[in-house]
């Protein structure tokens, strides 16, 4: 089957690689000059099934209104008119009850272990190079307060399975060594051994590489401008270059997939929200992170990528805005400072931001449509890369026609009964 997947980032080229190893001739189709070079290109790094939790949950309206009066707030909202955000923080906030949380995060660990499986398998049979780390996620306390509210989120844990250590200040320290300078800043913390970390970026370009060596075809600086509709079928994808005809199409534009969608009739509910990130060379290796350390207060991942450090973190509701404030980079600064002062060189950085596909309920949307041959593969947060191959593996099973390994009808659009 002649398949196109729109978008390069990490979800669009894993889909692209497992859709050619079940044997389809694949095109990927791409604005940018190549692979992963927006939203996928500088996140936080961490392959965390274990923190695969929903943005809606009990209690976050509450802890959202306090965030936006903080100094350094990981939440800020943009004053906005439009009628799509307030529509998504309206759908956001009913998914904030119990009952929601439980069954969202079921759905987003599911996929999230599997995809985690994936990638193992990834691996070994590639040899793929891409920064990896199997060393962990350490969530590190700044007040006693903080510590004693994780026994729903360990009860969670061990429900799932998912191998935890809770740790005091000395057990974080020898966990992360270069935290010992500022021990005396942090109470304990909650340490998930079987997370991994990766650069996101090196991982794309090394899995486009290896696409192409699987006959993938990759059309990069492509203006997509429609989707052609006939006879209830999409007959092609209107570019700058003209009609791009295939058999099946599957939609991984992140952010921009609704407004692609809405012609369609289709109603996709992901909102961008808007990340930042830093990239700091190492300076001093016994001061900086082994792993991912992730700060609470400030809801800021720092991780270990080779010889540099990676600090991500923040959400933004502003639209499609992609300015750099200093204020954003300070909050990015003081948490990595604070924590692992000296360990990179901070002049050196560079400042950097994204726009997170969100869905209301945190799951990502992966499957068919209303439409034969259309398929969809997006809306996964800050979870992209944790569940990128996990995403492309069931997506890849259900185009050609296969069982995919886990269960998949509630990760599709029709969740939302559009």
């Amino acid at each position: 089957m002649k398949i196109v997947v729109l978008g390069a980032g990490v979800i669009g080229v894993t889909s692209a690689y497992y859709l050619a190893r079940a044997g389809h001739e694949v095109t990927v189709l791409d604005r940018q000059p190549g692979p992963a070079l927006e939203t996928s290109h500088a996140n936080a790094g961490e392959v965390s099934p274990g923190y695969s939790s929903p943005w809606a949950a009990p209690g976050i309206p509450m802890k959202a209104l306090k965030w936006l009066f903080m100094k350094r707030a990981p939440l800020v909202i943009q004053p906005m008119a439009d009628l799509a955000t307030w529509r998504w923080m309206l759908a956001l906030l009913g998914n904030c009850t119990q009952a929601r949380y439980a069954l969202n995060k079921g759905r987003m660990v599911r996929l999230a272990q599997y995809s985690r499986d994936c990638l193992i398998a990834l691996r070994t049979e590639t040899g793929i190079s891409y920064d990896a780390r199997m060393q962990g996620t350490l969530q590190v306390f700044r007040t006693q307060k903080q510590l004693d509210g994780i026994g729903k989120d360990v009860e969670i844990l061990a429900g799932d399975s998912v191998p935890f250590e809770v740790l005091d200040r000395a057990g974080c320290v020898a966990a992360e060594p270069g935290l010992a300078p500022s021990a005396d800043r942090i109470v304990g913390g909650l340490r998930l051994p079987t997370d991994e970390t990766g650069d996101c970026y090196k991982f794309t370009a090394a899995l486009a590489s290896l696409c192409e060596g699987l006959g993938v075809r990759f059309r990069y600086g492509l203006d997509i401008r429609g989707l052609q509709l006939s006879g209830g079928r999409i007959e092609a994808v209107a570019t700058a270059d003209g009609a791009i005809a295939a058999d099946a199409f599957v939609v991984a534009l992140g952010s921009y997939a609704p407004a692609l969608l809405a012609p369609l009739g289709l109603d996709l509910p992901v909102y961008p929200v808007k990340g930042y990130s830093l990239t700091v060379p190492i300076i001093d290796e016994a001061r900086a992170p082994v792993s991912t350390v992730m700060d609470e207060t400030y809801k800021v991942a720092i991780t270990r990528l080779g010889d540099r450090i990676r600090i991500g973190g923040m959400a933004e509701i502003a639209g499609f805005n992609l300015d750099l404030p200093p204020s954003r980079r300070a909050t990015l600064e003081h948490s990595v400072e604070e924590l692992f002062g000296g360990a990179g060189d901070q002049r050196q950085a560079t400042f950097w931001s994204g726009l997170r596909p969100m869905t209301p309920d945190g799951t990502p949307v992966v499957g068919p449509t209303c439409y034969a041959n259309l398929f969809l593969n997006g809306g996964h947060g800050t979870l992209g890369w944790t569940m990128a191959c996990g995403s492309g593996r069931v997506l890849a099973d259900l185009m050609s026609g296969r069982e995919p390994e886990i269960a998949s009808d509630d990760l599709a659009l029709s969740r939302y009964g559009r």
